[in-house]
């Protein structure tokens, strides 16, 4: 049994105590917690933790049969409010709680706040670790370094623990999910997977959003080194990976941070401020410097010593405003009579900026539901900071459109055209996550109206949509194959749907459509410059068809959409494109190596023109100026992708005087479903 405490050593200094008292330490890992260490040819650990209205300090573990008393910390002399000692004889792999005394009532045991490994639940004993793993990513790191709003971001958000499970029930462990997610993720042509968060929480059912271990991946799935080689393993495969990471509410399990040290440490004391009742949890006291160490000093963790790629910060418009989900008397005014959290506010900007200055290259994006300004814009220009905000205005009103049967979407329209006349205002990420398959809501293949037929190529639709419209992408984890259960997070993804035809071909879908965005410069080089996307028509309202172009820094590399959001089928529909280019369809939504009834036009489509008479009619019924067009036909609840093949040097307009026969594109004729049996 150890038995001897050593109260001369420490790895804080007082710098370190200075940059704690002004809130800018952001490497606190490294100097609290418990650390293995050698002094005076003595090997132990180190134990540092920040308890300022404790009276007394234990720490109790495995090694001294959890005595309450054997081991005491003893205060540092600067009046910081840290106990620290270094305990000879213990190890890496010992467990620890700290029992900490205090005026206010009874002693406390508590877990540390800075452990790195903590017991799976119901048990929550720290761990000490020693990790000794080795990185094989510097090629990744080294290109991540060179990241630019051009690069297409395609992400697949991910709950670990029921993306599928084992034969006998269990979870698949970080190792096993670094072969079968990794080569999956790669397979679909994903660019990243965003991890829902993986920090140690005492209930399964929270997803991870009720946090008592902020430093600790949780066990469930295995070592720390073990979530490392995952990540590891996702660069090799030139796979980015995103942590969802929650800075906004705590839970109140007594072994946790609250009331840590018998008073409101991590959180305020008045509930007005410091409870967030929607989620039954506690809120960050932003406004403490420790606190906002402890925060940024966390994000910066993952980062360094994990390699994560970017961090998705839960719930902002939580953080942003006192007033969030509060009735009038429930919440405290800033200091100017406003509901702005001014400190909340602050911490955001330095956890950005301090992200952007020490890693360039990794991302932030925030989940900010209102319409706070300049989110994504950088603090310089008087933004929070991010990189990135989901954009969830689209969400809701592209959700809300696709809900409705076929023949009432005429009079909705601007619910799915909306979105652009204010994309350009943050950088935008188009997410459809896991909140919208939860709660009752139903899977993404089950918002879909109509039979079975209707709800494939209603999300067909969707998907090619989505990607075709500017901004970065994601989609929560079994929608790329039409999942068609709510997501439990008790079970695995139904994977035995691949097997069945539907749901193999929107699979298939979903890969070529993350391929092409991936590789069309059209489709992502330009997605934050205003110019990138351009209407072609949008005077179809009643055929609830649209029309856009999707465009390059080259002006010249375009691609073509046309999406019917009806099931009336069109043949020789007139499609303006504006030059005499002949084009080709890429991708055809109703193609049925993806489902569909096979309505494709598979020849190339060459442009005609009109005598002068007939652009001028057409120009005044349809309010258009276009010389060019080609003929097309539209299958039901379909989006075309009509890519230019090469300029013809000589146009020569084809009018009905001079009889000059018109080449058509040979179509497919195939039966396809009236509007009443399909």
């Amino acid at each position: 049994m150890a038995n001897t405490v050593d109260h001369t050593f420490s790895l804080l200094t007082d710098y370190d105590i200075h940059l704690l008292r002004e809130g800018s330490h952001y490497r606190l890992w490294e100097k609290l917690g418990s650390h293995v260490a050698e002094q005076g040819g003595k090997k132990g650990v180190y134990f540092a933790v920040w308890a300022p209205n404790a009276t007394q300090v234990f720490v109790k573990g495995d090694f001294n049969n959890w005595h309450d008393s054997l081991h005491e910390l003893k205060a540092r002399w600067d009046e910081s409010g840290i106990w620290e000692g270094f305990i000879i004889g213990v190890k890496a792999g010992d467990m620890y709680k700290y029992r900490i005394l205090h005026p206010h009532g009874d002693p406390l045991e508590k877990c540390d706040p800075f452990a790195q490994k903590s017991e799976s639940a119901p048990n929550n004993a720290s761990i000490i670790i020693d990790s000794k793993y080795k990185w094989k990513d510097k090629k990744w790191m080294n290109k991540r370094l060179k990241f630019n709003y051009e690069n297409p971001i395609s992400i697949y958000e991910v709950h670990l623990g029921s993306w599928g499970r084992k034969p006998d029930g269990t979870y698949f462990s970080y190792r096993d999910l670094a072969d079968t997610l990794i080569q999956y993720v790669k397979q679909m042509g994903f660019t990243h997977i965003e991890l829902m968060p993986i920090m140690e929480h005492p209930f399964y059912g929270s997803w991870g959003y009720q946090i008592t271990n902020y430093f600790a991946p949780t066990s469930r799935y295995g070592e720390p080194d073990d979530l490392k080689f995952l990540i590891d393993s996702a660069h090799k495969n030139n796979i980015g990976v995103i942590l969802d990471w929650v800075p906004s509410h705590f839970p109140g399990d007594e072994y946790a941070i609250k009331n840590f040290d018998g008073t409101a440490l991590y959180e305020h004391a008045d509930p007005k401020k410091g409870f967030q009742p929607d989620w039954n949890s506690y809120i960050f006291n932003y406004g403490r410097n420790e606190v906002k160490s402890f925060l940024i000093s966390n994000a910066i963790y993952w980062i360094h010593d994990f390699h994560f790629d970017g961090l998705r910060v839960d719930a902002v418009a939580s953080i942003l405003y006192l007033d969030y989900s509060r009735k009038e008397g429930e919440w405290i005014p800033n200091e100017y009579g406003g509901n702005e959290n001014l400190e909340a506010i602050q911490l955001l900007k330095e956890f950005n900026n301090a992200i952007r200055n020490d890693f360039p290259g990794v991302i932030t994006i925030a989940e900010e539901s209102t319409a706070w300004p300049k989110v994504s814009d950088i603090t310089e220009k008087g933004g929070l900071g991010f990189h990135y905000k989901w954009m969830m205005g689209w969400m809701h009103d592209t959700l809300n459109y696709f809900k409705k049967e076929p023949i009432y979407r005429r009079h909705h329209q601007n619910d799915i055209t909306f979105s652009i006349w204010y994309f350009w205002s943050e950088h935008f990420v188009l997410s459809i996550s896991h909140d919208e398959v939860v709660y009752g809501k139903g899977s993404l293949w089950n918002k879909m109206p109509g039979d079975d037929w209707h709800k494939f190529a209603n999300l067909r639709l969707l998907f090619a949509y989505m990607f075709t419209h500017p901004g970065a992408k994601l989609i929560f984890m079994g929608s790329e194959f039409a999942q068609k259960k709510e997501w439990n997070h008790d079970e695995s993804l139904d994977w035995n749907l691949v097997l069945e035809e539907p749901h193999k071909k929107t699979q298939q879908l979903v890969t070529d459509l993350n391929h092409l965005y991936t590789t069309e410069k059209a489709l992502h080089e330009n997605d934050y410059v205003t110019d990138s996307l351009v209407w072609t028509d949008l005077t179809k309202n009643e055929q609830c068809i649209i029309c856009y172009k999707r465009i390059a820094k080259d002006a010249n590399d375009y691609i073509l959409m046309i999406a019917n959001f009806d099931q009336q089928t069109h043949y020789d529909y007139k499609i303006d494109v504006l030059e005499n280019i002949e084009y080709r369809e890429i991708v055809n939504t109703d193609a049925e190596m993806y489902g569909g009834s096979g309505l494709i036009n598979d020849s190339v489509l060459k442009p005609e023109g009109e005598d002068r008479e007939e652009q001028a009619d057409r120009s005044k019924e349809e309010n258009t100026t276009t010389n060019y067009f080609v003929k097309l036909i539209i299958p039901p609840l379909s989006m075309i992708l009509l890519k230019p093949l090469r300029r013809i040097n000589k146009p020569e307009i084809k009018t009905k005087k001079n009889v000059l026969k018109r080449g058509k594109a040979k179509r497919s004729r195939k039966k396809v479903r009236s509007e009443t049996n399909i």
